[in-house]
């Protein structure tokens, strides 16, 4: 009688995984396209694709602005980012860069126009421009502000309270390079803050949180909180912003495993690839570029870049110190 294949060895995930990690080879890895733009590097065929747009006037350039940001706040809320009235995200006016563009208090980010927005003096807390019809968001604006003066290079803030950041945050420590995506916040450019003071109330806390990320920081982990990311646009931010949430859920979802099943072991990537990685990828351009399919998404959603932006050329600033 044949034996029967429940009589069969069965080799389990486990084993498997260390016959295939146990069988590859040492390689030479040869890093290409180091002579070429991140953006050249990954457009294959005569075009290019475009990075951060350039404007001939302040106002083009403010309408851009105000309209990408009321995107990123419609692509958080698709992502599942909200949390009651919590969040904010801040773009520095690019006329009077101690002014920034923030969102109101209370206003669902699904919903958010370019014409929700008003506009905050960085030193004073002033409204000076903007829509006026909702308050601004005392906690959002003390520690944006802090951001903000400590990083002239910072041009937009993103902060939210997202699920799987608020519980890895728990852990105050950092995100192992588990994948080539997360490698865009390798070294310096993801940082951890771990003293946790309350809801944000006073300028203390976010100078606290501005001094955590440091002079070369994209990401911050925030203890108990979530997450604050920083861009040269808001595209960026916003993109950075969701890789390293998504971040947190892939570094809690292997811990688990790794729990409940003691055998596994996990790889990370070594320090040449993720840096070659962070390199090749991690550049302002680039990250704009990234974040454009899901904006233009939101855009077309919300019935299109001319009904989105009406009447955002209407959005002032109408005090200037």
């Amino acid at each position: 009688m044949a034996p029967s294949a429940l009589d069969a060895p069965v080799a389990t995930v486990t084993e498997n995984i260390k016959s295939v990690v146990a069988k590859q080879p040492e390689t030479q890895h040869i890093h290409g396209a180091e002579d070429k733009t991140p953006l050249e590097a990954i457009s294959h065929g005569d075009l290019v694709l475009p990075g951060i747009p350039t404007f001939e006037t302040h106002a083009e350039h403010r309408a851009h602005i105000l309209v990408h940001i009321a995107a990123t706040f419609r692509d958080f809320a698709r992502k599942g980012f909200t949390e009651g009235m919590s969040g904010h995200i801040s773009v520095r006016d690019p006329e009077f860069p101690h002014y920034i563009w923030m969102n109101p208090l209370g206003k669902h980010y699904g919903l958010m126009k370019p014409t929700d927005l008003l506009c905050i003096d960085v030193e004073t807390g002033k409204i000076v421009g903007g829509n006026r019809s909702r308050p601004g968001n005392a906690a959002g604006y003390l520690i944006h502000s802090e951001v903000h003066k400590a990083r002239p290079d910072v041009h937009a803030v993103c902060h939210a309270h997202t699920l799987a950041a608020r519980a890895w945050s728990a852990f105050a420590t950092g995100l192992d390079m588990l994948n080539q995506d997360i490698c865009y916040l390798y070294g310096d450019a993801l940082a951890v803050h771990a003293d946790y003071g309350g809801i944000v109330f006073a300028a203390e806390e976010g100078r606290a949180i501005a001094k955590s990320l440091g002079p070369k920081g994209k990401v911050a982990i925030l203890l108990n909180h979530g997450l604050l990311s920083v861009g040269s646009t808001v595209d960026e931010a916003g993109f950075l912003f969701g890789l390293a949430d998504r971040g947190c859920q892939m570094q809690l979802q292997v811990e688990a495993a790794m729990a409940g099943n003691p055998n596994l072991k996990k790889h990370v990537v070594p320090d040449e690839e993720a840096e070659y990685n962070f390199r090749m990828a991690s550049e302002k351009n680039s990250l704009y570029a990234e974040a454009q399919p899901d904006l233009d998404y939101e855009i077309e959603m919300a019935g299109g870049l001319e009904a989105f932006s009406k009447g955002v050329e209407e959005m002032k600033i109408d005090h200037i110190l």
